[in-house]
């Protein structure tokens, strides 16, 4: 993190030495007291353990970045049905005070058992956004003009993702999407069972939703025709769940798989890259 340059906010250097500032800030503000040890660190955020009077909470303190910035108002509109619940929040200092549930994932559970729990909770967290989400087709316009640019993707990516943008983003039902609900963003809550945390929110499709659970443990897909295979019985398994047609499910995560094959040429390095291209194939014959 501290390596993060500004995205709209401070450097991840310079918003690490504001976080003790920042948990003082939100103790006294919410009359918590603050536990031993840590319940996450992430990419973006840490999360503590605090109490208010005898209830368990956590709290999260988020550096400030654009796919944060609408975190609270998904939060708020889930109120806690298939999402953690939001207890109280301070979005202009990147504080959100959260029930605070247990360490178990998804990360151990069969893929399709996973892949049944994650497609049920996708049913439950696509109802209408909030005005303030930005749409897909906005969302991801930026990504979609640089792809050609980019030597490192393959011709046939880039004209098959341009291709399914012209065809699918016109299609957008204004549905909340959490965009990254995989295996270690679902945890249990001791009252509701597996509950989705850590939303990326935008409005738009839910066949966008579903790449993750397809991007995450995906050394145990194998590779050639069992590749194809469990990738797909995968993705019908999420699409059941979720209540999407398979083959919408398909052409959407299609096109999220492209991107994120733009994505990773740039960012996430060679290994990265391979899979993404991979995944796309797969997805794609």
């Amino acid at each position: 993190m501290s390596g993060y340059p500004p995205d709209g906010g401070p450097s991840g250097a310079e918003w690490l030495t504001r976080v003790p500032r920042l948990v003082d800030e939100a103790l006294e503000r919410w009359d918590l007291t603050r536990e031993e040890g840590l319940l996450g660190s992430g990419w973006s955020a840490l999360v503590l353990p605090v109490r208010r009077g005898g209830e368990p909470l956590a709290l999260k303190v988020v550096w400030p970045h654009p796919e944060a910035e609408h975190e609270p108002l998904a939060l708020r509109t889930w109120a806690g049905q298939g999402a953690v619940r939001l207890v109280a929040a301070l979005p202009s200092a990147g504080l959100l005070l959260l029930e605070r549930l247990e360490a178990e994932d998804l990360r151990t559970t069969w893929d399709e058992e996973a892949c049944e729990v994650v497609g049920g909770l996708l049913r439950r967290l696509h109802v209408p956004a909030p005005p303030q989400l930005p749409r897909i087709a906005g969302y991801l316009g930026p990504h979609l003009e640089r792809m050609a640019a980019r030597p490192a993707v393959p011709g046939r990516v880039v004209t098959r993702t341009l291709g399914l943008a012209r065809e699918l983003l016109d299609d957008d039902p204004g549905l909340l999407l959490h965009t990254d609900l995989h295996y270690e963003n679902v945890l249990r809550s001791p009252e509701h069972g597996w509950t989705a945390i850590d939303p990326k929110p935008v409005a738009g499709h839910p066949g966008f939703d579903l790449w993750p659970m397809l991007r995450n443990r995906c050394d145990e897909l194998g590779t050639g025709r069992a590749l194809r295979w469990s990738l797909r019985r995968r993705l019908s398994v999420l699409a059941e769940a979720a209540g999407i047609d398979v083959e919408t499910a398909r052409a959407w995560t299609l096109l999220r798989a492209g991107v994120e094959v733009s994505w990773a040429s740039v960012v996430e390095g060679e290994e990265a890259l391979t899979t993404c291209i991979a995944l796309h194939k797969a997805l794609e014959d």
